[in-house]
Formats: structure tokens, C-alpha cells, sequence
């Protein structure tokens, strides 16, 4: 039995879909007015991991992920400059321009960290009709409300909001999220539908029943969500960040929009990437992007592997030294599974003792994934499966089954064309083979991390050792 952590209940339980074997997940993607950061492909990393988890225990995953290409406003609630208009005057270009370059590219950093495509990745610039209808429903209702500005939810209607931060509307201030506004009914009350103001021509603006104007930020997800996955949803994921706002205010004019509660049934939140101890954020100026990674010589699953060594609820803190020991495991574990595949052409028979082995290594395994997504002990696993004494070509599917879920591409890694290594590195591995055979280990590896020092890995495989070279940061 799967069991998650759901931040609206605040404890983990069981996982129950609505309509199993069918799962409905909606993920946030990015607002695409610049690069996405490491930071940020950690959340989408754990949405990944969700979802391969589900189809690994058997579920058939409907999974929806939007591309906010729309800009909201700065403030992420209902003030300042238009994160589109604001890139666009950045590089020169249309705020179109700018919404399909940095949509381009995060689709093509998505593919070198080996993320799963879902079924949709829909845009909320294509859905302006059914975000307008959303809007009007609410009007209907008497949840919202006309400002000199915009449309307004009103939360004083909705007495569980915040429900999802532990807090009441009334613990929720406005603060530095929202410039005080003395129209609106409560300090919580948001924007579902913002006027273009007198004398100003917006790049992004539409026709509405109210005026020419623009979505607010959280008004997408409702109407986008509701369209593809009908509601409610089984799994929504999205980072830490979002709780409080956007996550907040989707849940109300969600529920109050369709009259069905909850919203989402299961809450999963993947929890901040630190560097030097610090949030990463492009507000910060502190974050790196994946070209990033590949400028130092790092290869982007080194950066998934990262991931997976620390719970997704947990802080994780980046550092160029973490990220070369991933690397490193990453290139063993890949040599490892191509020793693997190049002597187990031929499978044999497994002896009982064997076959209790694989076993026990597949319910660890799955017991891992189970206990809210544990991919760190599901790694682990992976290890010990590497050191154990079965068939070559046994061990090779066992591994190749657990990176179905872990995502590493293991299957389909082929070693570089074969490079020219330097004599000298050549005659201490063979020093250091010797020393091997004569059981002088202590002595062996200290050869080893010489070998290192000059930019070298030795893999020990069954076919002898093999020698390539480390990337440098």
C-alpha cells in the first residue's frame, strides 16, 4: 500500500484514488518569463518520481502539467509589474517571444533530466474561454466580486481558507505578498480577473465580459485542471512556495467553482534546494540553471541522481562537491550495468537462496517507494543489489526494473567511444590490480584515489578494470 505525505491532513496515510486503476495528477509547471532553475527541476523531479512510483505499483497515471505562459503579476498575488511584460523589456523581445523561447527550453531541459511527457501540458493562453467561464460561475455564486481594478474572490465567504497552510484567513495577512488595497473586502481576498488600466496597451490582454483584461495567477489552474482531470483530483503536486498562495486560493475558487470538496484529495509537497544554506531563488540572484551544470562538466541525470539521495520533503543544499560525488556514483553505477549487460548474454538456473535474494531486494525495494516515496533507502537498495552474489543477467533486470522508477536512463547509457588514457595512468592500474590479487587492499586503494587525484575513475568490474576519465568542475 502506497502511503504519502498529504499537506492538507498534515501526517501521511494511506493512498486511495478515486476511480482506481486510473490516477489523476496535476502538477504546477513553470511561468516561463526565464530560465527554470535547479531549484525548480527538483520539484519537477519529484512529481517524476510520483508518477513512475504510481505506474510502478500498477496505477495508469492521467498527468497533466501546465505551462504558465501568462504573465501574473511579480508580487505572485495581485500587484506590481507583469512577470512577461518585465522579461520582455529585460531582452528586447515580445512578451510571445519571450513566453516560447523559455517554453522551449524548459521542455528541452526536461528531456535531458529524463522526465516523463504527460498526456497535457496545457497553457493558460490558449484557455482564456473556460478561464473567463470559471471567473463568471464564481460571479454567479456570489463569490467574487468587481473592484475598480479587477475581479475579486471573496475569502470572508469561504471559512477553511488557509486550511492547507494550518492557518485561518484571519492569521493570513497581507503583509509583503499585497499591497494594501482598500477596495477589496479582506486582506486575502485575490485577483481572478485583472482590467488592463486607462491609456495602457498590455502585449497579453483579452476581451472579456468585464473590459479588456487578464487572468489572475491562480484562476489557470481551476479552469485547466478541471478541464482535463475533472475533479476532484486524486494527486496535486507543486513546491513548498506555493502553499500559501497560489495553492491556497486554488483550493477556494476551486471548490467553490465546482460545489465539490476536497479539491484535491492528496496534497505533495517537494521542499526548497539550498545553496549555501540558502534558498535558491532568481530573486536571490543564488541559482543555477542546467546549462550551468553542463558549463562545469556535469551531466544532467548526476543532477537527478543528486536529487534522489535526500527525501523530497527534506532540504537539500547544493554544493559543487555533492554534485561531483553524484556524478561519480552515477558513472559507476553505469559501468556497473554495462559490465552487466556485456556477460549476461546467458541466463541460468537460480538456486533457492538466490531466488529468496531477488526477493527480498524487490520488497525492499518496493517498501521504500511505498513509505512516501523513501528514494534514498530505494537507491540504497540499487547498491546492495550491485554488490550481491547472483547471474549477471538477473541482477542486470532487477536493476534495470528499480530505474524505471529512479529515472537514470541506465537502459539506453552507452560508454564513450573508448579515449586514449595516458601510460602512466595505465601502469598504475595495473599496479594497483596487482596489489588487488595480493589482497593488499589498503595499499590498492590508495593507488586508487591517486588515480582519482589525476582526473581518473578505475572501475572494478567482471571483466577487469576499466578506466575513464572524471569530468572536471
Amino acid at each position: 500500500m502506497l502511503r504519502l505525505y498529504n499537506t492538507l491532513t498534515r501526517k501521511i496515510g494511506d493512498f486511495h484514488p478515486l476511480h482506481p486503476p486510473v490516477v489523476t495528477l496535476y502538477a504546477c509547471g513553470p511561468t516561463v518569463y526565464d530560465y527554470a532553475h535547479i531549484g525548480n527541476f527538483r520539484t519537477y523531479v519529484m512529481t517524476d518520481s510520483l508518477v513512475r512510483t504510481l505506474t510502478y505499483e500498477g496505477y495508469r497515471v492521467k498527468f497533466v502539467m501546465n505551462i504558465t505562459d501568462v504573465g501574473h503579476l511579480v508580487s505572485e498575488a495581485d500587484t506590481g509589474e507583469d512577470k512577461m511584460e518585465k522579461g520582455a523589456k529585460r531582452e528586447g523581445k515580445t512578451a510571445w517571444d519571450i513566453a516560447k523561447f523559455y517554453t522551449d527550453t524548459f521542455l528541452a531541459d526536461s528531456r535531458k533530466m529524463n522526465l516523463i511527457e504527460p498526456q497535457v501540458r496545457p497553457k493558460p493562453t490558449e484557455h482564456i474561454k473556460e478561464q473567463i467561464t470559471a471567473v463568471t460561475a464564481l460571479l454567479a455564486k456570489g463569490f467574487a466580486y468587481r473592484i475598480d481594478d479587477g475581479i475579486y474572490f471573496d475569502t470572508g465567504k469561504f471559512p477553511d481558507y488557509g486550511a492547507l497552510t494550518g492557518q485561518n484567513r484571519y492569521e493570513l495577512k497581507e503583509g509583503a505578498r499585497v499591497e494594501a488595497n482598500p477596495q477589496k473586502k479582506n486582506p486575502t481576498d485575490f485577483a481572478l480577473w485583472k482590467f488592463t488600466p486607462k491609456g495602457v496597451r498590455r502585449q497579453m490582454e483579452w476581451d472579456s465580459p468585464w473590459g479588456n483584461g487578464f487572468p489572475g495567477w491562480h484562476i489557470e489552474c481551476t479552469a485547466m485542471s478541471t478541464k482535463y482531470l475533472g475533479s476532484p483530483i486524486d494527486i496535486h503536486t507543486g513546491g513548498v512556495d506555493l502553499i500559501p498562495i497560489h495553492h491556497t486560493n486554488e483550493i477556494v475558487q476551486s471548490e467553490a467553482a465546482t460545489g465539490v470538496s476536497p479539491f484535491v484529495r492528496t496534497w505533495v509537497h517537494g521542499q526548497f534546494l539550498l545553496v549555501d544554506g540558502e534558498k535558491m531563488a532568481k530573486s536571490k540572484k543564488n541559482f543555477y540553471t542546467l546549462a550551468t551544470i553542463g558549463e562545469r562538466g556535469f551531466d544532467p541525470i548526476a543532477l537527478r541522481y543528486l536529487y534522489l539521495t535526500a527525501h523530497y520533503r527534506s532540504f537539500l543544499n547544493f554544493t559543487w562537491d555533492a554534485m561531483a560525488g553524484a556524478q561519480k556514483s552515477l558513472m559507476q553505477l553505469r559501468e556497473h550495468v554495462v559490465s552487466l549487460r556485456e556477460s549476461s548474454s546467458v541466463r541460468t538456473a537460480l538456486s533457492a537462496e538466490k531466488l529468496e535474494k531477488i526477493d527480498r531486494y524487490s520488497h525492499a525495494f518496493q517498501e521504500a517507494l511505498e513509505n512516501d516515496m523513501n528514494m534514498p533507502s530505494a537507491l540504497a537498495v540499487v547498491w546492495e543489489v550491485v554488490k550481491t552474489n547472483i547471474a549477471s543477467r538477473d541482477k542486470l533486470d532487477l536493476i534495470l526494473a528499480f530505474d524505471e522508477v529512479l529515472g537514470l536512463n541506465l537502459k539506453n547509457w552507452q560508454r564513450p567511444v573508448k579515449e586514449e588514457i595516458p601510460a602512466s595512468i595505465t601502469a598504475l592500474v595495473a599496479a594497483r590490480e596487482k596489489l588487488r590479487k595480493e589482497g593488499k587492499f589498503q595499499e590498492s586503494d590508495t593507488l586508487r584515489r591517486d588515480i582519482e587525484k589525476q582526473g581518473y575513475l578505475v572501475e572494478d568490474t567482471p571483466v577487469g578494470p576499466r578506466v575513464s576519465g572524471l569530468r572536471r568542475t
